[in-house]
């Protein structure tokens, strides 16, 4: 087994992955700034739903977000020719990890999954063929890699599929109530007919499930690696297509790379590559793969599964959702009010947060615990500058794909004064009994 992991293979695999990977992250990040995205979610907010924790991390005034989103562009485009490699690939790391952490009103799974993949990839030797680095400096110029380089990408991307696979395992998701919902709010032309059949809601939830259990299996089986890739390619076109995910179609599927053999990717995409000869096993990268990539594969597994040593259904209570690979998985709504009561008077003082935030910030707040306690931790702090001592009450309820809405937040505690748990429950959270 060890001679297997350190076994030199052909690095084509790992060297294409670095264009497609760079050409993705400045597409990601320009993207951003062309479909008025930073706008929306950096710009005209009065401030940004931060990660809990991180709340002194908010945007750059006036147009610095659009230099700072336009610096991760030019970062990607040199990941991707392979100039100063880990530099600008930290550098893009560092920047991405701001803005993932800087805001979570409009977060996406592979918002996670490209911080993720920025991390492995620092540790990995993809500027040594057909980069910039390697024709600057050729001493650095090489034809092979180990092979866990690409086993551990293998691994990251079954971890998220594996995940994805379990939390669909849930009635509205085998019923096909949430697959209706979904595809009632991404139409394509011509599909209503389709799209509105209890069947075709079954076949995609059902057809989800089957996916993400069995697409890296039929990968890594050569007798079925061309099936998988017929579809993958449909899978993530179609959801391209409906629901409007920005890069992470195309983002995975440019990991089928590592599924292949290294000599048919180096045939498909480098036909000049000289063909790898005969190499000894080399041990030299194993003080990486050990104290980096065991422990780093240990936290992947355990964090998307925290969830279930959290009390309740974390479809109803969000604690432990996120960092999980819970996607596209349920439509949540809510209604949100704020009462503020002045301690000293015991006079309620009206407050409309909404002028405060923008529409989807409203949407997000309303909706999820963190956003709610947040907000009340923001008025808290309002009023202090105002030299006023207020409890805050909050009236909230929220429903689950569409259902009847329930009252999500106890109003007999003082947000003022409520704590949150980074690593439980939150007892503030009114859990029904279809969710305990």
């Amino acid at each position: 087994m060890q001679n297997q992991l350190f076994k030199p293979i052909d690095n084509a695999p790992l060297i294409i992955f670095r264009i497609f990977f760079g050409l993705l992250l400045a597409i990601e990040t320009f993207g951003a700034i062309a479909t008025g995205w930073v706008t929306r979610v950096f710009i005209e907010p009065q401030f940004t739903f931060s990660h809990i924790g991180m709340e002194w991390l908010q945007p750059l005034s006036g147009i610095g977000m659009y230099f700072y989103f336009c610096l991760m562009g030019i970062c990607g485009l040199l990941v991707m020719l392979g100039l100063r490699y880990r530099w600008s690939l930290l550098a893009f790391t560092l920047l991405w990890g701001g803005a993932y952490f800087m805001q979570k009103s409009t977060y996406n799974n592979h918002y996670y999954l490209l911080l993720l993949v920025c991390i492995i990839m620092l540790f990995l030797p993809a500027n040594k063929y057909a980069s910039l680095d390697a024709k600057y400096h050729p001493e650095i110029r090489s034809f092979s890699m180990p092979q866990w380089c690409s086993w551990v990408m293998i691994f990251q991307v079954l971890i998220v599929y594996f995940y994805a696979a379990l939390a669909k395992f849930y009635p509205e998701w085998l019923d096909g109530t949430f697959a209706k919902i979904m595809l009632a709010n991404n139409p394509l032309p011509g599909s209503k007919a389709l799209f509105s059949h209890h069947l075709f809601h079954l076949f995609i939830a059902y057809s989800g499930i089957a996916f993400d259990f069995l697409i890296i299996p039929l990968f890594l089986y050569k007798k079925t690696r061309n099936i998988a890739f017929v579809a993958a390619i449909f899978f993530h076109i179609f959801n391209a297509s409906v629901l409007h995910i920005g890069i992470f179609p195309f983002f995975a599927l440019s990991f089928i790379v590592f599924c292949y053999p290294p000599d048919f990717i180096r045939n498909l995409f480098f036909k000049s590559k000289p063909k790898l000869a005969f190499h000894e096993v080399s041990y030299a990268s194993k003080p990486i793969l050990i104290w980096f990539f065991i422990p780093y594969f240990i936290i992947q597994i355990g964090l998307p599964a925290r969830h279930w040593f959290i009390p309740h259904d974390v479809l109803w209570t969000e604690e432990g959702h996120r960092l999980s690979w819970r996607m596209m998985l349920r439509m949540r709504q809510g209604v949100t009010d704020f009462r503020i009561m002045d301690k000293e008077t015991n006079t309620i003082i009206p407050y409309d947060y909404r002028k405060r935030l923008t529409e989807k910030q409203q949407y997000f707040m309303a909706s999820h615990p963190d956003g709610i306690w947040q907000m009340a931790q923001i008025i808290k702090e309002e009023f202090s500058d105002k030299n006023q001592d207020v409890a805050i009450y909050i009236d909230s309820r929220v429903s689950i794909n569409e259902g009847s809405y329930e009252v999500f937040i106890d109003p007999s505690v003082d947000f003022a004064q409520a704590k949150w748990n980074y690593f439980g429950h939150n007892d503030w959270i009114v859990v029904p009994d279809g969710y305990k």
